[in-house]
Formats: structure tokens, sequence, C-alpha cells
């Protein structure tokens, strides 16, 4: 499967952005993520009451064998993490003090095994190796050794790593690349249906960015999966998102839903193309825009 024929493919000039149209049914099967009327307020009724997101709502497709990976943009505080956590069914963001979060069609209540996450900061278990480390949830479900580690090998070859040579590592000896691929595997070997990333390649020099980027793809391939991609980045966000939330501050709220064109060459070629800059000249300035009239007095 390419990563065309897994985006929709629109008649409009690959450099125009518009707003997301319609999905259609996909056979009455429920959304991969809904988002109801949510608003998440801290220490509601005290003075520091302080409003995270607000009445934000928004659905994403559950494409069957395809998948999506949305990305969701915008300054800090806007309440990204907060969004991505929920759905995670994490504390303290979860749970919502108004409206709902549903994933696979069943409201949220928890953490869940359909949905794996991989946060921006290095998570490695210092003490376990690199397998060690990519079979822990196998490990905690109980699988017999000698699959979870068969299982775990594979893993760590698919992110691009060496068996051989970096099974037996600890995190303290792996490049901070090395580090998030650990983590990637991690989350992947245990198959999740949801993939929740909170900027996994914000620390990372722009190189193995790219090189981060590209695996990603490689993979969302592989499996078929739903991802939300957390970002500070509009390059990051047009490249691999098929759809951009764009979110805005006070309240956190999304301001634009937006579906891109298929980048069909790894990140270093896309980014030379025209397509491609046009995208993120005109969505940076859109996010200016944005920026811009949340700083108006009265706002």
């Amino acid at each position: 499967m390419t990563r065309e024929a897994a985006r929709d493919q629109r008649p409009d000039a690959p450099g125009s952005l518009r707003p997301a149209p319609v999905d259609p049914p996909s056979d009455g099967r429920p959304a991969a993520v809904e988002f109801r009327g949510v608003t998440k307020i801290y220490n509601e009724g005290t003075p520091r009451e302080a409003v995270a997101i607000q009445d934000v709502s928004f659905t994403i497709p559950d494409l069957p064998d395809k998948g999506e990976i949305s990305t969701f943009l915008g300054p800090s505080g806007c309440g990204k993490s907060t969004v991505l956590r929920m759905v995670a069914g994490l504390e303290p963001q979860f749970p919502p003090t108004r409206g709902s979060v549903h994933v696979l069609g069943r409201e949220v209540v928890g953490p869940g095994a359909d949905r794996g996450m991989v946060f921006q900061d290095y998570t490695s278990f210092d003490n376990r190796t690199v397998l060690g480390n990519v079979t822990f949830g196998l490990e905690c479900r109980g699988v017999p050794k000698r699959r979870r580690e068969a299982e775990g090998r594979e893993w760590i070859a698919r992110v691009g790593l060496d068996p051989r040579r970096d099974a037996a590592k600890y995190p303290h000896e792996l490049s901070g690349g090395m580090r998030q691929r650990v983590a990637i595997a991690r989350t992947l070997v245990l198959r999740p249906r949801i993939i929740l990333m909170d900027e996994p390649f914000g620390a990372l020099d722009p190189a193995t960015r790219l090189d981060m980027q590209d695996l990603l793809v490689r993979l969302w391939r592989e499996v078929e999966a739903t991802v939300m991609f957390i970002t500070h980045s509009v390059e990051e966000a047009v490249y691999l998102g098929d759809r951009v939330f764009v979110m805005a501050t006070t309240p956190g709220r999304i301001a634009a839903e937006i579906r891109m064109p298929a980048a069909d060459a790894p990140a270093r070629e896309t980014q030379v193309e025209p397509w491609f800059h046009e995208q993120v000249n005109r969505l940076q300035a859109q996010l200016e825009g944005i920026e811009a009239a949340a700083s108006r007095p009265g706002k």
C-alpha cells in the first residue's frame, strides 16, 4: 500500500489550503477518535481556575486497511497535549470537565490497550536493556519469554536498529534518535489501534528528525493505525499530516481543520518541492493570524 493510496486524493491544486471535507460513512464503523464538546477546566470554582480547552469537537475516521495521520499544530499552551492525554485517558488531563471523548465507538474511561503513547521525553527504563524495554508491555501482559523476545527483536529491526548489536545495550549507551526508536518499538509491539505521539521528535537534531519522520511513515503503512501527532513544526505537520488540526489559545480550541495533499517522497525530497513550500507558507500565515487574533485586547 502506498502513502498516496492511504490518503484522500482531491482534484484541488496541490498548493491550496481548504477546509476538510466531510468524511464519507465507512460502513457504519465508529470513528477512531471523536471529541464531543469537550472542555477541561483545572481548579474550577477557585481563584486558580484555568481553562485548558473549551468546547472542542472533532472526528477522526477509522479508515480500514489504511489508517490516517492527524497532526496537531499550535502555540504553546493551546491544549495540544491535553487533547492527546485525554484520548490516552491519563490524569490529570482526563477526565474532561464537560463533554466526552470516544475511541472506536466507546467512551474513554481510562487508559486502554487499544491506545499507545510515545512522549517527547525519553521514557526508557534505565535498568533495562533495549530488548527489555521493547518487551516490557508484552511481559506485563504475560506473554511467554521466548515469544516476547522474538517479537521484541523483530521490532528492534523494524525501527532501524540492529538486534544483534543493540538489543543488549542500555539507554545511556544510545543516542537520542536511537532512544526514540526504542520508544516507538515498545509502543508498536503492542499493536495499538490508536498511536498517540506528543512531540516525539522535538528534541532531535534536524537530520535525525527527518529520518524519524520517514521511519514513522514507513511503520504507519505497515501497521495501518490511526496516528495523532503533536508538533510545533509547520513543516513536520504538513509532511506527516493527512489532516492538520490548527489550535488556538485563550481558551484552547480547534481553530481550523485542513486536509493535506499526499507526500509521495521521503522528507528531504518533499521539502524542496514547490507545493510543499506553498503549503507551509500558507499554513504558517494562518497560524500567525490565529495567534495575532488571540493576543488582541478583549480576547
